[in-house]
């Protein structure tokens, strides 16, 4: 399978043995700007923010307490008043380099999300929660299985979700019901982002989420709405090993044939 990425030994002896390695991959056929966002645990020491060429890739090294989010921006611009309105969709607090207390990330982006807390097993999952941007796969050295959302969702996007949209009006990204929720002020009490009376798993189905099949027809194996681990190919999973650590890849726009 493509995109297992090795490392070179000049990578392998320049970080702490526990580090992860992931290399994101921007395999789309124009520029990217991708960005990572820490939740709890160890800082990279990657700027949290830069700019991918078409064809290029840049390894990180994450704490093995690591727990945070990988995205894409698309159509950015940071020569004038940087922040997250810098690009068309995934921007952040900070410009090119996103803030490492706010920068979370503009949706609709979608997110290569990765859990290193515990103590048996990484966790990691493709989402689009709240909404999509990008088609993004995430592969590994262990033989563990494959998160993704590897196809464009935006330009058969269902016209209440479709944006924004670039000059030409193509549409650059594909927000979710819950993200359309928050955005009109209803995210609350929302059977969308299941939240106030829709808070439980029993309360919340995924048949109550709108255009909940789009998303998990297209992408199956990512993470759609927030119970959907139900669905059993949410969230993924790599056992962690005493005697080396797995390595990742996160790929923007990747070669679906070779999955």
């Amino acid at each position: 399978m493509k995109y297992l990425i090795p490392l070179s030994l000049a990578m392998v002896s320049a970080v702490v043995a526990t580090d992860r390695p992931i290399t994101v991959v921007n395999d789309c056929p124009f520029v990217i700007w991708p960005a990572f966002f820490t939740s709890s645990g160890g800082q990279p020491a990657q700027a949290a923010g830069w700019e991918a060429q078409p064809g290029t890739e840049l390894t990180l090294f994450a704490p093995d307490n690591w727990n945070g989010r990988i995205w894409g921006r698309r159509n950015c611009d940071f020569s004038t008043s940087p922040g997250p309105n810098s690009c068309l969709d995934g921007g952040c607090n900070g410009g090119l380099v996103c803030n490492i207390t706010t920068g979370t990330g503009v949706p609709p982006a979608t997110l290569a999300t990765f859990d290193f807390s515990g103590e048996s097993q990484d966790v990691y999952t493709v989402s689009v929660v709240d909404g999509y941007n990008l088609p993004v796969v995430i592969t590994n050295t262990g033989g563990c299985g494959v998160a993704s959302c590897p196809v464009d969702l935006a330009t058969s996007c269902p016209l209440a979700l479709a944006g924004p949209f670039d000059s030409d009006g193509v549409p650059v990204g594909c927000k979710s019901a819950c993200l359309v929720d928050a955005l009109a002020g209803n995210a609350a009490n929302s059977s969308n982002c299941c939240t106030g009376s829709f808070d439980s798993e029993s309360s919340c189905p995924s048949s109550g989420v709108e255009h909940y099949s789009y998303f998990k027809t297209n992408c199956p194996n990512s993470f759609v709405y927030a119970f959907d681990e139900s669905s059993g190919t949410a969230t993924w999973d790599c056992a962690k090993s005493s005697e080396s650590n797995v390595a990742y890849a996160v790929v923007f726009c990747p070669d679906i044939s070779t999955l």
